[in-house]
C-alpha cells in the first residue's frame, strides 16, 4: 500500500524495449510533483516479466508495501479453513527475484485465533512494523474473531500478537470483520479499512496503531460502501491529491469475481462513480481479485497484485499470486488491467510452465531443454486469436524447436495443435498434429538455424495462420483444424534455448506494438479507438495493416504533438516517436 504523495520520475532517453520493459523510468504526468527515480529502482516493467505466477504455491489475497526500498508482499495462505493458520511473507528489490520468509505469523503466537488467518496488512511507523489480519470467519457477535494486530521489529518478523484480543471484533453497520487495509495519509493520520458480507467501513487508528480513535461525531466507524456490488477486499491508496478505494466483487470461485474502485477528495469519502479495474479472463485465468497496488518510489509506475486460479484448476483454493501495469488516463481514471502472459525466466525459475519429455530448466536467464525425443513445455493459457513470441535458439541435435499453439489433449503420446519450428536442416516450418500424428502445412529455407538466436512469432487469427522469423513473414496458410488451446514450445532430438516469451490476443487486422525494432518483441494489439502505450519509451516499431491507422501523440490523453502512420514502420528510434509516444488511437481509414 501507498503511504505519502506520489511522484514521478524522468523520461529515459530513447532506445530499444526488450518485451515491454523500458529503459528508465515513467514520464510524469499532470499534478504530479517530478523527482529522480533511485538508484537500483526495478525497471518500467508492462507485467512480471520472469512470470506469473511470480511466487511458488498457492496464495490468495496479497498486500504489498515498501520498506527501505524492498518489496514486500504479504499473502494469505491459499488452503482449507482449518489449514489457513499461519501467513509467509515474500520480498524484492525489483520485482522480479523474490525471497521467501516463512511463517512470519502462526496462529500459536495469537491466543484468541485458531484458524481462517486472512489478508494480512502490513505498514510501518515509529520503527515497528504492524500486520493487521483477519482470523476464525466469524459469522456473527456470538463467535470470538474478527481484526487483529500484530507488531514486529523486522519486516519479516517474527510478528506477535499486538493486544491479545481483536482489534475489530463485531459485526458494525452489516460489516463482516475481515479483509482489513491500512492507510497513513500525508498528515499521519492512519486509517483502518474492511467489510464483508456486502458492506464497508472505516475508522480512524490512534498514533499507536493499536487502538481505534474517533471521528468528529464522537462515533468510532464510518460506513463507506461504495457500490451495492461491493463484496470484501478493502484497499485504499493516494495518488496526487486524489484517493482510490479499491474493493472486489462477485463469488471468489464464480465467474464474475473481479476489482473494481472510485475516487474521492477525502480518505472517508464520499467515493464515486465505481468503475472496474480487473476482470477474469479465459484465456489466462480465472478467480483474478483481492489486489493490493503498490508506486514504485520515485516514480509514477503502478502494480496491481492480485491471486488468480489457473485455468485447469477446479481446487477453489488453488491460488496463485500475480501482478500486472495499471496505467493511469489524463484525468486520473485507472484503466482496465490486462493479464499479460510473459516470461524471460530472468528470475531462474519457470513457474507457470509444466512440462513432458526432455529435461527443461529455466538458467542464466533462458528456458533451455536437452531433448532425445520429443519434449514439451506448455502453459495454462487457452488462446484462440493469438500472437504468440520466443527467442528460440537451437544450439545442436538433428531435430528442431518452436512454439506450440491451440494446443489440446496435451497427452503422454497425444496432441492435437500446431507447431512452428526452426530446424537443424536448415528450414522454418508449420505443422499440425492431430492425436500426435504430425502433418507438414509449410516450411521455408531459413540459412544460419543453428547457433543463432531467431526471433520466432506465431499470428492466427480464424483459420489464417502467419509465422514471422526475426520480424519478416516467412509462412502464411489456411487452416482450421485447431481453433482454441494451451502456448507452449517444443523440442525433438535437439538442444534448444528459448528466451522472451510472449502470448497475447490477436484481434483481426488489428494494430501492433513491439518492443524492437524490425516487429521483435511483441508489446501488444489494439483494436479500434484510444490507448496507452504498454510503457514509457517502450515502442519500437509498428505493424499497421491496410485500412487502418495508428496516431501517436507525445502528450497523454491524445493531446500535443502527433504522428499519424497508415502503414507499418519497422524502427520509430530513426524519428524518435519511440521515445516520445504518451498515448495513441487507432482508427479504420478504409474499406
Amino acid at each position: 500500500m501507498l503511504r505519502g504523495r506520489a511522484r514521478t520520475g524522468s523520461a529515459g532517453r530513447g532506445g530499444v524495449a526488450a518485451l515491454g520493459v523500458a529503459a528508465a523510468a515513467a514520464v510524469a504526468l499532470a499534478g504530479l510533483p517530478a523527482a529522480a527515480a533511485p538508484a537500483g529502482a526495478p525497471a518500467d516493467l508492462v507485467t512480471a516479466t520472469a512470470g506469473n505466477p511470480f511466487v511458488d504455491g498457492w496464495y490468495a489475497d496479497p498486500d504489498v508495501t515498501v520498506y527501505d526500498g524492498t518489496y514486500w508482499v504479504f499473502p494469505t495462505t491459499s488452503a482449507p479453513y482449518d489449514d489457513q493458520t499461519y501467513l509467509d511473507a515474500f520480498s524484492s528489490t525489483d520485482l522480479v527475484h523474490w525471497t521467501k520468509h516463512e511463517r512470519v505469523l502462526d496462529v500459536a503466537d495469537v491466543s484468541w485465533a485458531r484458524r481462517a488467518l486472512w489478508a494480512p496488512a502490513p505498514v510501518e511507523r515509529d520503527g515497528k512494523y504492524y500486520l493487521y489480519f483477519g482470523a476464525n470467519d466469524i459469522q456473527g457477535d456470538d463467535e470470538l474473531g474478527g481484526i487483529g494486530v500484530a507488531v514486529a521489529d523486522r519486516p519479516e518478523g517474527p510478528y506477535v500478537d499486538a493486544i491479545g484480543e481483536p482489534l475489530v471484533g463485531a459485526f458494525v453497520n452489516g460489516a463482516q470483520p475481515i479483509d482489513q487495509d491500512v492507510f497513513v495519509d500525508d498528515d499521519g493520520q492512519a486509517y483502518l479499512y474492511y467489510g464483508g458480507h456486502g458492506h464497508a467501513n472505516v475508522a480512524l487508528l490512534e498514533d499507536g496503531m493499536t487502538s481505534l480513535g474517533r471521528f468528529e461525531d464522537g462515533t468510532t466507524f464510518r460506513e463507506i460502501t461504495p457500490s451495492e456490488d461491493y463484496v470484501e477486499g478493502s484497499q485504499m491508496v493516494k495518488r496526487g491529491d486524489t484517493y482510490y478505494y479499491m474493493w472486489s466483487e462477485g463469488g471468489w470461485t464464480g465467474p464474475d469475481y473481479a476489482v473494481s474502485y472510485a475516487t474521492a477528495d477525502s480518505p472517508v469519502g464520499p467515493f464515486g462513480p465505481a468503475r472496474r479495474v480487473l476482470s477474469q479472463d479465459p484465456s489466462v485465468a480465472r478467480g483474478s481479485g483481492h489486489n493490493g497496488i503498490v508506486n514504485v518510489p520515485g516514480t509514477d509506475d503502478w502494480y496491481l497484485f492480485y491471486h488468480r486460479r489457473p485455468l485447469s484448476q477446479t481446487d477453489p483454493n488453488a491460488r496463485v499470486l500475480a501482478y500486472d501495469r495499471v496505467r493511469f488516463d489524463a484525468d486520473g481514471v485507472m484503466q482496465p488491467v490486462t493479464m499479460h502472459v510473459q516470461d524471460d525466466f530472468a528470475d531462474g525459475n519457470s513457474l507457470g510452465w509444466s512440462t513432458s519429455g526432455g529435461d527443461w530448466r529455466a538458467r542464466r536467464g533462458a528456458y533451455t531443454v536437452e531433448a532425445s525425443g520429443q519434449a514439451r513445455s506448455l502453459l495454462d493459457t487457452r488462446f484462440s486469436e493469438v500472437a504468440q513470441e520466443a527467442r528460440v535458439t537451437l544450439r545442436g541435435g538433428r531435430g528442431d524447436a518452436g512454439l506450440l499453439f491451440r494446443v489440446s489433449r496435451p497427452g503422454a503420446d497425444v496432441l492435437d495443435g500446431y507447431y512452428a519450428g526452426i530446424s537443424a536442416a536448415g528450414s522454418v516450418f508449420l505443422r499440425s498434429s492431430q492425436g500426435g500424428t504430425w502433418s507438414r502445412l509449410a516450411s521455408a529455407p531459413l540459412p544460419r538455424a543453428v547457433g543463432r538466436a531467431h526471433v520466432l512469432r506465431v499470428e492466427a487469427v480464424g483459420d489464417r495462420i502467419e509465422v514471422h522469423v526475426d520480424g519478416t513473414r516467412r509462412l502464411a496458410v489456411t487452416d482450421g483444424r485447431h481453433g482454441r488451446g494451451m502456448n507452449g514450445l517444443r523440442a525433438a532430438r535437439a538442444t534448444a534455448a528459448f528466451d522472451d516469451v510472449v502470448v497475447a490476443p490477436a484481434p483481426d487486422d488489428a494494430v501492433a506494438m513491439y518492443g524492437d525494432c524490425d516487429h521483435g518483441a511483441l508489446l501488444g494489439t489494439y483494436a479500434e479507438g484510444d490507448h496507452l502505450p504498454p510503457a514509457p519509451d517502450a515502442v519500437s516499431s509498428l505493424r499497421v495493416p491496410p485500412g487502418w491507422a495508428v496516431t501517436l501523440f507525445d502528450g497523454p490523453g491524445q493531446t500535443g504533438a502527433s504522428l499519424t502512420k497508415t502503414a507499418s514502420d519497422g524502427c520509430l528510434v530513426d524519428d524518435g516517436w519511440n521515445d516520445r509516444t504518451e498515448s495513441f488511437r487507432v482508427e479504420r481509414v478504409g474499406g
